[in-house]
């Protein structure tokens, strides 16, 4: 019996060092070697400080900002605490919370329907795009708010689309980090 034993252990350490050791380090110089940028996080750097990632939302709650989809995770875009809500859609709490969203937001742009992905979280509830309609749905509220036209916000919308990779892969997206940047950057404010 001893004879089987030993062998299997062997086996089991011998694995253990190459998938659990081995493996995830040279898979971590690579993509540090080759993809340095998306391996440090896709950290957005400006005047030498850390903002953001461009893969983990953050909470925009003024109204001179364009606003991400909802967070579940944690208390709101925590990224150590990433998930969905597991409510499915017979939920009674997610049906109240959804309909409370798309009434303060009909309230806030009366007459257009509210785009899903400003009132439904992401799996993750860390998703830093959304769709084109989202942003265009929130630039009255950011102009007004900014002083700025509709047309000089609704460009610069336009302007952060980002298409399909290849023209077939995923969907025409907006970073709203990115979108935000550009609209402090526009007016030349931090704020």
């Amino acid at each position: 019996m001893l004879k089987q034993i030993w062998p299997a252990f062997g086996m089991i350490l011998i694995l253990t060092v190459i998938t659990g050791v081995d493996y995830p380090l040279a898979m971590t110089g690579i993509g540090k070697t080759l993809f340095p940028y998306q391996a440090g996080g896709s950290l957005i750097v400006k005047d030498g400080k850390v903002i953001g990632s461009e893969l983990i939302a953050q909470s925009f709650a003024s109204p001179k900002y364009f606003h991400p989809r909802p967070s579940a995770a944690g208390n709101g875009y925590d990224a150590t605490n990433s998930s969905g809500t597991n409510f499915g859609p017979t939920s009674k709490k997610l049906v109240d919370r959804v309909k409370a969203d798309t009434a303060k937001l009909q309230a806030e742009n009366p007459g257009t329907p509210v785009p899903a992905d400003l009132v439904t979280t992401s799996v993750s509830g860390l998703d830093p795009d959304i769709s084109p309609a989202a942003p265009l749905f929130q630039v009255p509220r950011v102009a007004a708010a900014r002083k700025l036209s509709v047309d000089t916000v609704r460009k610069l919308v336009d302007e952060q689309v980002q298409g399909r990779i290849l023209g077939v892969i995923d969907e025409p997206h907006v970073n709203v980090l990115k979108l935000n940047m550009a609209l402090a950057a526009l007016q030349g404010t931090a704020s």
